[in-house]
């Protein structure tokens, strides 16, 4: 199934083809076993990936600075603040300078109306592929990492209904690109999706629309509700998750205001129970304990978020692999 996309960016999944995505998963369960086999794959040997972290990171960053070493290529860690990005430097010519010397560019950058355009600024300018670590709109390897669990898991993913729920967690405005980039993407695969939110918390409706789309042309359901109950009846996966009512304000402490009117939306056992017998839950972590989900569920065996963690490292190889 493999098609050629070397050279191709990946700032959403909707930038590439149902076949194109196949590929890459394909590719992914190939490096997971040889891993497990302990068979080397140095299908990057000398290669170069520049990674430039605007935000902090735990999985996203060794996950790609793992697998580009695993893959006999080499991870450069930079952040704006260590470049001349913090003086004023054009993202245009941050990203010719650097298609000269490697292979590849990784961006984290999650500022709320900055992220996105930042990394399709450096892509116009690349001769290398672009990859997004996570911006203001998309997370696409989360989701990458979020479809094989849920293939692993099920074999067949088509019928599935998946649960997408907001959590309470007031500490901070997480990001709405982990919703967003799971709406786009589950349906594409058959995967009906239920979206649960308080009114202020809604996503963008141009991605609201667009996975709507998706759905009608994949053949899936896409369903938009205000219960949180609604994520888990009759679900064969639930994500559920926080993120910040930034269409509503990006003002920390009127949104966080808004979020504790909603400080029951935590996903417990008696939410899960809703779900179907087999039911998983996951979640992109760090999850915040006691205010996201109760330690009986994100410990207990219905919980599949450390396989979902590890699974970064194999999609986001594949991805290396493909496009590199």
């Amino acid at each position: 199934m493999r098609t050629d996309l070397k050279g191709k960016h990946l700032i959403t999944t909707q930038d590439w083809s149902v076949q194109e995505l196949e590929s890459l998963f394909e590719l992914a369960a190939e490096l997971k076993q040889a891993r497990k086999d302990g068979d080397a794959t140095r299908v990057l040997d000398l290669k170069t990936l520049y990674m430039i972290f605007f935000d902090a990171s735990t999985r996203t960053r060794n996950s790609f600075e793992t697998g580009i070493t695993q893959l006999g290529g080499h991870g450069i860690y930079l952040s704006p603040d260590k470049m001349q990005i913090s003086h004023g430097e054009q993202a245009g010519d941050t990203a010719k300078v650097l298609s000269r010397y490697g292979e590849g560019i990784a961006i984290r950058h999650c500022a709320y109306g900055e992220g996105n355009a930042y990394l399709n600024a450096i892509a116009e300018h690349a001769s290398v592929p672009v990859l997004n670590m996570q911006c203001d709109i998309y997370h696409p390897c989360q989701i990458l990492a979020d479809y094989l669990t849920i293939k692993e898991k099920f074999g067949e993913t088509r019928g599935l209904k998946l649960g997408v729920a907001w959590t309470c967690a007031p500490d901070y405005l997480r990001p709405i690109s982990v919703p967003q980039s799971l709406i786009l993407m589950m349906p594409r695969f058959g995967i009906d999706v239920t979206l649960a939110y308080p009114p202020e918390c809604k996503l963008m409706p141009q991605i609201e629309a667009k996975a709507k789309a998706n759905a009608e042309a994949a053949g899936s359901k896409f369903e938009i509700s205000h219960t949180f109950e609604d994520a888990f009846e009759d679900a064969d996966v639930v994500i559920p998750k926080s993120w910040g009512p930034l269409l509503t304000t990006t003002d920390f402490e009127e949104g966080a205001s808004i979020m504790r009117q909603y400080d029951t939306w935590v996903c417990d056992a008696e939410r899960m129970a809703l779900g179907k017998d087999h039911i998983i839950y996951m979640h992109p972590l760090p999850a915040d304990r006691g205010r996201e989900v109760t330690d009986e569920v994100i410990d207990g065996p219905q919980s599949v978020v450390f396989d979902e963690a590890e699974n970064r490292l194999h999609v986001q190889k594949a991805l290396m692999a493909l496009t590199m």
